[in-house]
C-alpha cells in the first residue's frame, strides 16, 4: 500500500485530501504540518509521495518560519529523500505560478486549490504515487 504524506495546513484542506486519497486511492494518508515529521518519514522510507501546501503559515524548522517550497527544497536537496515525488499545492495560483513554483522549489508537480475535478486529483494521486522508487 503507498503511503501519502500531506502537508497542509488548513483543516479543510487536509480532510478532503485525506478523504480523497484514503477512499478513491486506497492509500494510507498521515497528515502533519510539522517539519521535522515530515522528514522523518520520508527518510523512514514508505512514503510514496507528498502533497505539500506552499504557504504552510504557521510552519517553524529550527527556529524560523518555514515554507512549503523551502520543505520541499530541504527534501529534493538530500540523496535520502530526493527520490519521492512532491506535489505542491496552493490556492494563490495565478498564470505563470506553477513554472515559477515548480523551479524554485524542485517539485515534480502543482495543483492548483480548490481541487475542483476530484477523479483527475484521483487520478494524477495514483500517476505520481506509482513512480515511488522500489
Amino acid at each position: 500500500m503507498n503511503h501519502v504524506l500531506v502537508v497542509e495546513d488548513d483543516s479543510m484542506n487536509a480532510l478532503l485530501f485525506r478523504k480523497l486519497i484514503e477512499k478513491r486511492c486506497g492509500y494510507q494518508v498521515t497528515v502533519t504540518e510539522s517539519p521535522d515529521l515530515v522528514l522523518e518519514l520520508v527518510r523512514g522510507g514508505g512514503v510514496g509521495l507528498v502533497l505539500m501546501d506552499v504557504s504552510l503559515a504557521n510552519t517553524r524548522y529550527q527556529g524560523r518560519p518555514l515554507n512549503g517550497v523551502e520543505l520541499c527544497r530541504l527534501l529534493k536537496s538530500d540523496p535520502a529523500t530526493c527520490g519521492v515525488p512532491v506535489v505542491l499545492v496552493t490556492a494563490h495560483a495565478m498564470r505563470g505560478d506553477d513554472e515559477t513554483l515548480l523551479a524554485e522549489s524542485g517539485a515534480d508537480a502543482y495543483l492548483s486549490k480548490p481541487i475542483i475535478d476530484h477523479a483527475a486529483f484521483v487520478e494524477r494521486i495514483q500517476r505520481l504515487a506509482g513512480r515511488e522508487a522500489a
